[in-house]
């Protein structure tokens, strides 16, 4: 059992299990000199955020047994979100209750899980990277749809617990930009509590509030995320095999393209390949454009689209390029850098040996470069 109680601007939390004695127990007891008592007690006495205040993202963090759940469970009650089963033989995207299908791929793709064949798998088999994503987006979507339901001007919240601890630390940092991206943009409106016992996502999410267990004490938002400093290269065709399979819609590749890799630290992390336009003097088309999985979400594919384009149009030369994945459109939408030319609702035949859209709506657009100051 839990009591607390608020005095001198603290919270105090006293939770209690009753200890049963054996045979084992008093062996221990006497290995250690642990006193043996009927009941186990614990306190723990944090300074509480300050929640009606103006926030969108929050963290509990501490380690391992600091009380981190008992205090978010005080804290946030029933907005308390733990993972729930999956159908184990359904795709993810049959996860998400009655949500439209717009909306589920679109919190898949801020939530940096953009890969369409992937969306078709059953969670089970997913990585677990790509696992800890879609239970964000599944987070999210709880939060969106409480959003939806309330009739006050309160905002909806959702706190996560277990945050990041059962995936690979850079999935994890990547990860939490992308979220911290979506939910300060506002196209899911809430606000969102990461309950973690890892440090090293902090500066990722760039929280407007801590709560660090370990002292008990509040700190405001004065974390800013590490910049991403990426170096463009023009490479060989073969870069596309590392990059190839998680293309969304197909790993092939006229062999006549131009082909460029964005290195993050040395590592490559996404790959732009561009092939002349028919018909169009000096006119080039961005035929792929892929970000390793666990890069998604934060923006790379499209700075790396824009870094090529700039490239290209510093050489008077024209770049485009017709795509129909949720996370191009969206951006090429809201971006100044992007014109919209075409929306083909049924797609296009192709030419000769490229190979056309038909049967997808897709949209193309052509970049027009940095935005006049003027």
């Amino acid at each position: 059992m839990a009591s607390g109680n608020e005095s001198r601007n603290m919270l105090r939390m006293e939770v209690d299990c009753a200890v049963q004695d054996s045979f084992r127990v008093q062996q221990l007891a006497g290995m250690f000199d642990v006193p043996v008592t009927e009941r186990a007690r614990e306190v723990f006495e944090v300074e509480p955020p300050d929640l009606e205040g103006d926030w969108t993202i929050g963290v509990i963090v501490g380690p391992s047994g600091s009380g981190k759940t008992t205090i978010a469970r005080e804290l946030f009650g029933a907005s308390l979100w733990q993972r729930g089963d999956w159908p184990k033989d359904r795709a993810v995207v049959d996860g998400f209750g009655e949500l439209p299908i717009k909306s589920i791929t679109g919190l898949l793709t801020s939530v940096g899980f953009s890969s369409p064949p992937a969306w078709l798998k059953p969670y089970r088999v997913l990585s677990g990277g790509e696992q800890f994503r879609c239970d964000l987006a599944r987070c999210l979507a709880s939060l969106q749809q409480e959003g939806e339901r309330r009739t006050n001007e309160t905002p909806s919240l959702a706190a996560f617990d277990e945050y990041t601890s059962v995936v690979d630390r850079k999935v994890a940092k990547i990860g939490s930009a992308a979220v911290a991206k979506m939910l300060r943009s506002g196209r899911v409106q809430g606000r969102f509590v990461a309950v973690t016992c890892h440090y090293d996502v902090l500066e990722w999410l760039e929280p407007d509030w801590v709560l660090d267990m370990s002292t008990g004490r509040m700190t405001g938002r004065c974390l800013r995320r590490p910049r991403i400093e990426l170096a463009l290269h023009r490479c060989r065709y073969a870069v596309w095999s590392l990059f190839a399979r998680h293309h969304y819609l197909s790993a092939k590749l006229a062999t006549a393209a131009r082909c460029y890799v964005a290195l993050w630290e040395g590592e490559p992390v996404a790959f732009c390949g561009l092939l002349p336009q028919h018909g169009r003097h000096r006119g080039w088309r961005i035929s792929r454009i892929v970000t390793l999985p666990d890069y998604q979400g934060i923006g790379v594919g499209s700075r790396v689209m824009e870094a090529v384009g700039d490239l290209y149009l510093r050489d008077g030369n024209r770049v485009s390029i017709t795509a129909g994945h949720p996370g191009v459109l969206a951006h090429c939408r809201r971006s100044p850098r992007w014109k919209t030319t075409h929306v083909m609702k049924t797609g296009s035949r192709g030419w000769g040996r490229y190979r056309g859209s038909q049967g997808r709506a897709v949209v193309s657009f052509e970049f027009l470069g940095a935005p006049s100051s003027n």
